[in-house]
């Protein structure tokens, strides 16, 4: 066993593999988003989800103030788009975003989309835990995910 410290924690945690989503939101009809893997089902009933963001993510506080966003779970097709929002500040011009039922803006060509209400944030730590209940969803059986492990995609 070794001592934990930051450089030894994610290098044990890049051995789990994980799923890419971004999130997106609207404010004012501008849209931001976020490349996140830390995303995870938290219960079938009601149907919710959580992920989390840094407090130094450069969105923060837009994500902080939204009520609801969409959540994108990426196939091995969109490594680009993963990599652009993972960028502090993404382009968004080739983008076709469709516009959910509640307004959201929903990457097309995903593995699945979540249209969510944001129900509570949780500060731990160096991150905000965002709790979310499912409103619509959607998903296609014939992609393959887009998956990160050992700080790389596979």
């Amino acid at each position: 066993m070794k001592k934990v410290n930051i450089k030894n924690f994610k290098k044990t945690l890049s051995k789990f593999s994980t799923g890419i989503t971004v999130i997106c939101i609207k404010n004012n009809n501008t849209i931001y988003g976020k490349t996140v893997n830390s995303f995870n089902s938290l219960s079938l009933n009601p149907p919710m989800v959580l992920f989390s963001l840094g407090n130094y993510s450069s969105s923060i506080n837009k994500f902080l103030k939204t009520k609801f966003l969409s959540i994108n779970i990426l196939s091995n097709k969109q490594k680009k788009l993963s990599d652009n929002f993972a960028s502090s500040i993404p382009k968004l011009e080739n983008i076709n975003f469709i516009e959910g039922k509640n307004k959201t803006a929903i990457i097309p060509n995903c593995i699945a989309n979540l249209e969510c209400k944001l129900i509570d944030k949780i500060k731990k730590g160096d991150h905000i835990i965002f709790v979310c209940e499912i409103l619509e969803l959607q998903s296609n059986d014939k992609l393959k995910p887009l998956v990160y492990f050992n700080s790389k995609y596979n």
